[in-house]
Formats: structure tokens, C-alpha cells, sequence
């Protein structure tokens, strides 16, 4: 999609409000409707830590706070993801990095509890947030970035359908280290073609009796 830019005048800025999916719903993150579930999810975990400027909390009481710092800000907003069919809070992520002005926004801070990970729901949380970015809100780009050592999450972004742009070194200094980040976009004039293989993907025939997938996510579209 080449726009023309001559009229631009940017985007609104997300609103906290439920953001709905077959398999999950993206609510505006609640310390006393998803805290005990987000907690469990793994808040505890430092493997799920481990490139984050935050965290593990070892007690709820120090997520509790963690929680209460970040519910309610304005950048970055954090989601819970619900699962429809439990009710369940079983992860988080954010809208973060929000550039209105220019149609730029990220998804990040992202984690996923043992019942979300290598699920329709997890790929459906970032499909959903796309979707309102570009479809909603009319957003020029949307980004991803991850510690450049971050394996896991480089995969996920490819996966996805975002497109690396190159690594900024020593970007950060992060729990007393340098970071070097990895930067992935994924822009508007993409965005149809991503669409049509995340409806393909997440569409019930694509998976057999067991849950399984038929056709993985970057072969279909």
C-alpha cells in the first residue's frame, strides 16, 4: 500500500478496551480481575524473564505492585490475554513505543503462561493487535523488537509475518548488561497478504481431530 502522504495527519492512539478473538480476548490488564491467573501464568518463572527489564517476582505481593505500576499507563498499555473457553487470564503483552503522529506503534512485553504457548490463542493475540492497528487505527507500521540474543523470540517474529530490518548494538543496558536488539516490522502494504495467513492458520480445518496444525503459518496465505 503506497499512501499518499500529503493530507497525513496520523492515528488515534489505542483505547483500553477488549479487543475480541475466536479463541481469545485481549482485555485491558486488571490487577484484581487477572492478577492471581497472570501470576500463575508464570511471574515467578526467570526463564520467562530473562531478557526483560523486570522481574521474576518470587511472592504475589511484589507482582501485585508490579501489576498496579503498569495497569492504567498510556505507553506502554498492557492487555491480559483471555482465553474464551476458561475465562482465564494466560498471558499478557503490550501496545508500547506509540508513535500516533507518524503511524508507528510495537507490540511487546509479551509473555505467555504453559497453557497459551504453541497455541491458536498465542498466535491469535498478535493477529488480533495487527488487525486493530492497521484496520482501526490505520497505523503505517508495526514493530517487534527483542534482545538480538533472544533466540525464541527472533523465531516467533518471523513466524509471524515480521520482517527483519538489522540489530542496533549496545541499543540498551538491561539488568546491568548490554543489549543489542533485534528490530522487526511489518507495514501496512504487507498487511493484506499477512491477514489472509493468519485467517488460513487460525481456521478450524486447518487443524486435525488432535489440535494439531496442518499447514504451519508461514506456508499458508
Amino acid at each position: 500500500m503506497n499512501r499518499d502522504l500529503a493530507s497525513w495527519r496520523g492515528c488515534p492512539r489505542p483505547a483500553f478496551r477488549p479487543i475480541e478473538g475466536r479463541y481469545v480476548v485481549l482485555e485491558p490488564m486488571d490487577p484484581a480481575r487477572h492478577g492471581d491467573d497472570l501470576f500463575e501464568a508464570g511471574a515467578s518463572d526467570p526463564a520467562d524473564w530473562a531478557f526483560s527489564a523486570d522481574g521474576p517476582f518470587a511472592t504475589r505481593e511484589a507482582f501485585q505492585g508490579w501489576m498496579e505500576g503498569k495497569s492504567g499507563l498510556s505507553d506502554p498499555m498492557f492487555f491480559a490475554i483471555v482465553d474464551r473457553a476458561s475465562g482465564r487470564a494466560e498471558g499478557r503483552l503490550a501496545f508500547m513505543r506509540i508513535d500516533a503522529g507518524n503511524g508507528v506503534i510495537e507490540t511487546g512485553s509479551i509473555l505467555y503462561g504453559p497453557r497459551l504457548k504453541r497455541t491458536r490463542g498465542a498466535t491469535e493475540a498478535i493477529f488480533l493487535q495487527a488487525r486493530h492497528v492497521f484496520e482501526d487505527l490505520g497505523y503505517r507500521r508495526f514493530e517487534w523488537k527483542c534482545d538480538a540474543r533472544n533466540a525464541p523470540s527472533r523465531r516467533a517474529a518471523a513466524r509471524l509475518g515480521f520482517a527483519y530490518e538489522g540489530t542496533f548494538a549496545q541499543h540498551m543496558v538491561v539488568k546491568g548488561e548490554n543489549r543489542d536488539t533485534a528490530w522487526f516490522s511489518m507495514l501496512d502494504r504487507d498487511w493484506p497478504a499477512r491477514k489472509a495467513a493468519f485467517e488460513a492458520w487460525l481456521d478450524e480445518g486447518n487443524f486435525d481431530a488432535a489440535g494439531r496444525e496442518r499447514v504451519k503459518l508461514g506456508a499458508v496465505g
